[in-house]
């Protein structure tokens, strides 16, 4: 017995917010020296490295919970299940709910807890529950809800994953322009078929990358030290991930039983897109064989890094036929795979 996917949803906010949008800001580097680049050349630097012309924000009304309920109620219409029949409820998420023009995260009770409720689920017996784990969060979740189908004490899991990264950023920080806001979220149920999920891995690499992504206080150095903000460093997450995460997904795919030449789709956390395609790059490598045109779908350049969300959301606009230029259809053979705050690296191996 393994689980399927029985229905997807996600949500994408609609206030675009395009790289004009900090020609405006006041950058500093680390240290809080003013940067001397005009705006207009930090923001076309961070394009060519990342591919991101864009995102999205969600509304000032708006929390992750909000996105993470639209994105769930998407997915249960689409699996056409009842919502009373769900075991469990996995939010995955990093922040929390922070409303707009605040710095405060409130997570109690549990973002789940509130899908739940606005669900309307009587249920007391469907489990709600966070899970934070970085970007890696929304697979983490999938695995653990794969794990209570396979033991036999769930049926049917709801798995969300929302993120407000906006609520999050120092305007200060050049790094903020990659973050954005969204959510997606999968129903699954058990499988007696050969579809559903056909192996998974999970790593968290702690002795000395913890700090790799963290918080930390503006760089402005005139701004409340007290307020905290996410970081990271770029650099070393750039070459943390180029070493582990190929190789963490070749056991996947081993694990799995499928050849790299079975492989019909690579869908990866949408990070940064350069990372992204050197990834896939030594991933084939490790192979030696040819990266194959249109294995890698990407809408980074749109919808910019929504951490937990990028995953399932892009899952849904495949799946919906949303993307012209990509497709997935019964059978296909699917990698999916993830890196973030730990630093976490997961990825699933999935028949359709």
């Amino acid at each position: 017995m393994t689980s399927k996917i029985i229905g997807v949803g996600n949500y994408i906010p609609s206030e675009t917010i395009t790289n004009l949008f900090f020609d405006k800001h006041i950058f500093f580097n680390e240290q809080g020296v003013l940067l001397t680049e005009d705006n207009a050349a930090i923001t076309s630097k961070l394009q060519k490295i990342t591919g991101i012309e864009e995102r999205r924000y969600a509304s000032n009304n708006q929390v992750t919970s909000d996105l993470g309920l639209i994105a769930a109620q998407a997915a249960i219409e689409d699996s056409g299940i009842d919502p009373e029949t769900l075991d469990y409820i996995i939010f995955a998420h990093n922040f929390g709910d922070v409303r707009f023009g605040t710095v405060q995260s409130d997570m109690v009770p549990s973002l789940a807890a509130r899908v739940k409720h606005l669900l309307k689920i009587k249920n007391n017996f469907c489990v709600a529950y966070d899970v934070l784990f970085g970007c890696p969060g929304w697979i983490e979740g999938v695995i653990q809800a794969n794990a209570f189908i396979r033991s036999g004490i769930a049926k049917k899991c709801l798995v969300i994953g929302a993120e407000t990264l906006s609520r999050v950023v120092d305007i200060h920080d050049r790094d903020s322009m990659i973050y954005a806001d969204g959510s997606g979220a999968v129903i699954l149920e058990a499988s007696d078929d050969e579809s559903g999920i056909q192996s998974h891995l999970s790593a968290s690499f702690t002795f000395k990358e913890k700090d790799y992504l963290y918080f930390g206080k503006s760089y402005n150095n005139e701004s409340c030290p007290d307020t905290k903000y996410i970081k990271m460093d770029g650099r070393k997450i750039y070459e943390f991930a180029l070493v582990n995460v190929p190789e963490a997904m070749k056991q996947c795919l081993d694990n799995s039983g499928y050849s790299i030449n079975e492989l019909n789709k690579i869908i990866i956390h949408q990070a940064n897109e350069k990372m992204d395609e050197a990834i896939i790059s030594r991933f084939y490598q490790l192979y030696d064989t040819p990266v194959p045109d249109n294995i890698m779908p990407m809408v980074i350049d749109k919808l910019g890094n929504s951490s937990v969300a990028t995953i399932p959301s892009l899952l849904a606009m495949i799946l919906k036929g949303e993307l012209n230029t990509h497709s997935i259809e019964k059978g296909d053979v699917v990698l999916f795979a993830s890196v973030g705050a730990g630093m976490n690296i997961n990825a699933f191996t999935y028949k359709f």
